[in-house]
Order: C-alpha cells, then structure tokens, then sequence
C-alpha cells in the first residue's frame, strides 16, 4: 500500500530547514561581526580625527604664540593638511580667510568653528588631547590662567642671557651629582632660561650649591617684570587693592608684611582679585606679541560631508532589510534545489513500488549528475532483472525437463519390466544405465555451479604440461568428434608448464570442446590451441560452427541458456557447461570470454595464470572423479 511521506519527514522540508538555518546563523554573524567592526571603525576614526584635530591645534597654537600675525603661517598649515590629509582653514572671527591649505575656491565653511586660536585663552579640551610640551612642569591643559607657556612675550632671552644661565646651570647640576649623588637634569623654558630639575636632592643640597646667577632675574626678564608689575599695581589701585610683589613665576608677594610667597592660587583674603589682575596684566603685556584671536576649521578634502557608517535607525533598518532579503532569496533557492531533488526521488520511489508489485518499472532519465546516474542505475537493474525473471523461468523449464525425461525414461522401462512388458536383458539396463548417469551429470553439473557460486569450490593445483592435458582431452573426446564428422586439432607452443588442478582443468577444457563439437557441423573442425601470452597460459577452443549472433553473445554464460531454444538432446547439452567452464576458470585466477563470427564459428579463450592462484587451496567439497 503506497503512502506519502509526512511533510515533517520529507527531503524538501529537511533540506529548507537546513538552509535556512545555516542562512540566519550566517546573516546573524555576518550582521553581528559587520555591526561590531564598524562600531570599532567609527570609534578608531573618531579617536584618529580627534588626535589629528589636537595636532593640528597645538601646532597652530604654537604658531600664534610665537608670532605676532598670521602671515608666514601658510608653510604651516599646507603641512598640516598633508599629514592629516584634511582641509585646513584659519578665519578671523569673523571668518574672514586668512590662511587656507588648499588653492582654488574658498572652503565652504562649517557652522561651527573646529576650535578657536587664542594662545591667551587656551581650550584646555583639545590642549589636553594633544599631549601638549610641558611649561615648567606643569601640562598645557592644567595652567590655570589658560595662557600658552609658548607665548613668552618680552621675557624672551636673547642668546647672551641664555648662554650665561645655562653655564651657571650646568656648574650647579655638576655641583648637585658630584656633592650628593643627585640625579639633575636641565630642560629649556619657552622663554630660553634653563630649568633644574633636582628631584630626589637633599633639602640641604639646595644651600650647598647655590647660584646667584640663576636665582636672579636678567636685564631683560627684569625689565619685563617691572613692565608688568606696573599694570598689576595699576589694576589693584583700580580696585582698591594693595600692592604686592611679582616673582619671575609669576607668583606674588603682598605688601607690605613680608611674608613667604604664595601662589597665584592660593585662595587668601583677597579672593581672587590678584590672581585675575595678574592673568588680566599678563593677557595686555602678551597682546603685541602673539598672533590675533582667529577660528580653526577642519574639514575633508571634498567638503564637510562625513561618509562614514554609522548604526543610525536608518542604517539598521537597511541592514535589516538587506537581511531579510538575502534570507528570501536562500528560501526560495532552497524550495527550487529541494524540489528538484525530490521530484526524481519520488519517481524513483513510485518505480520501485511498480517492481514490487511486479510490474514493469522504468524511469525517466535526466541530467548527469548523481540523480541522473542513479535513475540510470536503477533502469539497468531493472531491465537485469527482468531477463534474470525469464532466465529463471526458462531455467525451471529446463531444468524440468532434465530431470524429467531421465526420470520418465527410466520410470516407464521399469514399470514395462514389472508388467512383464519387457525383457530386464542387458541392452535395457545399459540404456537405463545411460539415463541414469544423464541425470547423475545434470545433477553434478547444478552442484558444481552451487559451490562455485558459494565461493567453496576446491582446487588442488600442481604442476601440469599444458600440452599434455590438451592431448588427454582431445583423446577422451575424439570419439564423439568423429562420430560426429568433426576433426579435432590440437597445437601447443612448445612445452607450457602451468600451475592448476589437472582434474579441474581436463572438465573446464573439456566443456568447451563438447560445446564446440556439439555446434559443429559435419566436416568441421575444433581446434584446441595453447601459447604463453604476458606470463599468463591462453588456451583457445575454437570451432568452424554456425557462431552466435552479436545479442546472444553475452549470454553464453547464462544457466541453461542454449543457442537453439528447443530441448532436443540431439542439438544441445544442459545448458551448464559454459556457466561451469568459466566458474572453474576463476577458481584458478583465471577468465574465461568468447568471441564468434556468424557463419565462420566461434572462439573460447580460458586465460590462466601460470604460477597458480593465491587462493587455489579454499575449502569447500571436492570431487575429483566425473
């Protein structure tokens, strides 16, 4: 009874659930690495363009620091742009350009300026990503008056005054390693005056090497103090502060109580009325010194227009999108190659169900890959096993007749013998005895096939001259060939020794020859042949018979199989000496095939090897006499 598969355990939903696992695993890594490694991008992009952006402002701070304009800056920022590979442009502040990297037209101008140049109002944001030189030991972004340590103004030393301070620098560093072991070292200030770093000195150390040279101002850091004491003294008068006294570092003194210096910071009765007069005094001393307040714009080479991902609610829903419709496209792909799988499966399947039901089964062949080989796989069987059927139909038919006839010879001479019909005389019971040994030969001949196709069939190989066997065979059988009006021919080259069951060899030769002078006619010949061909012993049966035609020629072998349909025992044998011929041929390691001409005869060829076979000693039952 047929019966469809259940949806839940057919091919086609089995391989689309395949598929579409395997899609939403990959879409989901895919999406997941791809979300992930752009998140990753985006942030090393930012920190790169922020790093840059610090960059570029700390050297443009610098500049403007240093110099009283923005007119030989133009060097400056064609460098800049070409290590960041980004447009930039300075404006006044009112963006009015006053130096831009790239020739051509104006940038068009962001709505917000990257930052704002001022060495006198530092953005300690951007100072601190850049990693700003130290002044005096203090970071960029951490002084407090948000004035650029660069911009030096009038406390610039000229190379006198520095060549003087750096050798009283170096006698003290000398002085502080050779009396005390003290690590000092000498760094420069913006201003040119050598700074001592005595870290890890003895307190007492500092007594012992003193240098009046270094702990005094020079001329020219004098006459820059004295210029901007006198705006600090004028801003404190404005507000009703007292005096104090400035220190080259910019802390201070009040007056007039002496007492020790404190720092710009310090949180004292005044609040923070100095230290903003200080800064105030500073900014105006600085002011003809340092390039004018301008914007910094920062932008890409083509324009403002970023073209970086992002997972915006738009990019995802675009990924999301893409997802789906990658998944769609494996869905629909899976369904196309499921059901071309299946559609030749089901086929397949319908055909073995008819070849179950014994009817014929044959299906459509398609394509070469392996669905279109098994199809054509399963045709070949089937068409095999349709002529194995009506072989073995025509087998039990035979073989009926084998033993029947015997049986019914005998059966009737000996009832006719009982009645008293005939006489139990010699010539009977030799006739009976030819029917008897008719159906013992019928009989081996089943059992030899029996064997041999059990794999049991025994061979006692020993050395044996081929000639000399060919001879044996033609002698035991040239009473027959002349009784029929056949010539037996015999022709070996030379001696050929051969290892074989002399025994198993005199029946497979002799088969062929009985087969060859039983489609022989009168005045024919059968010729038996030997030669040595590539170290194996060919023997050749030929006859000058009727042949057989091209289409019966591969089923010569077949059980009961004959060239002449009828059963006459005048035209043909049992039907088993050729199936039992070549069994014995590869029992020794051999083979055995036929060729044939119609009307010219035919030609078997047994070929075996001539140091033996490996398994010539298997077991099995054994019967050496015929």
């Amino acid at each position: 009874m047929r019966a469809d598969v259940p949806l839940h355990r057919s091919l086609l939903l089995r391989l689309l659930a395949v598929s579409v696992l395997v899609s939403v695993c990959s879409i989901a890594a895919t999406a997941w690495l791809t979300a992930r490694s752009t998140t990753v991008a985006i942030r090393q992009e930012q920190g790169q363009a922020l790093a840059d952006d610090a960059r570029t402002y700390d050297t443009l701070l610098g500049y403007a620091a240093t110099h009283p304009g923005w007119d030989g800056a133009g060097e400056v920022v064609r460098r800049l742009a070409r290590d960041t590979g980004r447009r930039v442009t300075i404006t006044t502040e009112r963006r009015v350009p006053l130096v831009d990297s790239d020739a051509g037209p104006p940038a068009t101008l962001p709505a917000r300026p990257t930052a704002s140049i001022d060495p006198l109002h530092v953005d300690t944001v951007l100072a601190a990503a850049s990693g700003a030189p130290l002044a005096q030991g203090t970071p960029l972004a951490s002084v407090p008056d948000h004035i650029d340590p660069r911009a030096v103004g009038p406390f610039l030393l000229p190379g006198k005054e520095r060549d003087a301070l750096r050798t009283a620098a170096e006698r003290r560093a000398a002085c502080l390693r050779g009396s005390f072991g003290a690590a000092a070292t000498i760094a420069d200030s913006p201003s040119g005056r050598p700074v001592l770093d005595t870290e890890g000195a003895r307190p007492y150390s500092e007594t012992r090497c003193v240098s009046t040279v270094l702990d005094r101002p020079t001329a020219t850091e004098a006459k820059a103090l004295a210029a901007l004491q006198k705006l600090v003294d004028s801003c404190l008068e404005r507000r009703h502060e007292s005096k104090v006294r400035l220190n080259l570092d910019f802390t201070w003194t009040p007056l007039p109580a002496p007492v020790p210096a404190q720092a710009a910071t310090d949180d004292g009765p005044r609040g923070s009325v100095v230290p903003e007069c200080v800064t105030g005094s500073r900014r105006e001393q600085l002011a003809p010194y340092v390039a004018p307040p301008a914007m910094l714009f920062i932008s890409s080479r083509g324009g403002d227009t970023s073209t970086a991902f992002d997972l915006s609610p738009e990019n995802q829903a675009r990924i999301a999108g893409v997802a789906a419709l990658v998944l769609l496209i494996t869905v629909t792909a899976g369904v196309m190659a499921g059901t071309r799988l299946s559609r030749p499966l089901r086929a397949l399947t319908d055909a073995v169900r008819n070849m179950e039901e014994g009817r014929a089964a044959r299906v459509e062949v398609k394509g070469k890959d392996e669905i279109g080989r098994l199809a054509a796989a399963f045709n070949a069987m089937a068409e095999r096993r349709e002529r194995l059927e009506e072989l073995r139909k025509a087998m039990v038919g035979d073989v009926a007749h084998e033993l029947r006839t015997p049986l019914s010879n005998i059966r009737g001479w000996l009832e006719a013998a009982q009645d008293g019909l005939a006489d139990p005389d010699p010539e009977l019971v030799s006739s009976l005895l030819e029917e008897a040994l008719l159906l013992q030969h019928v009989i081996d001949d089943l059992q030899d096939l029996a064997v041999a196709d059990a794999g049991e069939l025994r061979v006692h190989a020993e050395p044996v001259d081929v000639a000399d066997l060919l001879a044996q065979v033609a002698t035991a059988h040239r009473g027959g060939a002349e009784a029929a009006g056949v010539t037996l021919v015999t022709r070996a080259d030379g001696r050929l020794p051969l290892v074989a069951d002399p025994v198993r060899l005199r029946q497979a030769v002799g088969n062929l020859v009985s087969n060859a002078v039983r489609h022989t006619p009168p005045g024919g010949t059968v010729s038996l042949l030997a030669h040595r061909a590539d170290g194996d012993v060919v023997i050749d049966v030929a006859d000058t018979g009727s042949g057989i035609a091209p289409d019966d020629l591969p089923l010569v072998f077949e059980r009961f199989w004959r060239v002449e349909k009828s059963r006459s025992r005048r035209s043909g044998g049992s039907g088993l000496g050729l199936p039992i011929a070549r069994k014995l041929a590869e029992a020794h390691g051999g083979s055995l095939s036929a060729t044939s001409v119609v009307g010219e005869g035919s030609t078997f060829t047994l070929r075996l090897p001539a140091h033996g076979h490996a398994g010539a000693h298997s077991s099995g039952p054994d019967r050496r006499t015929r």
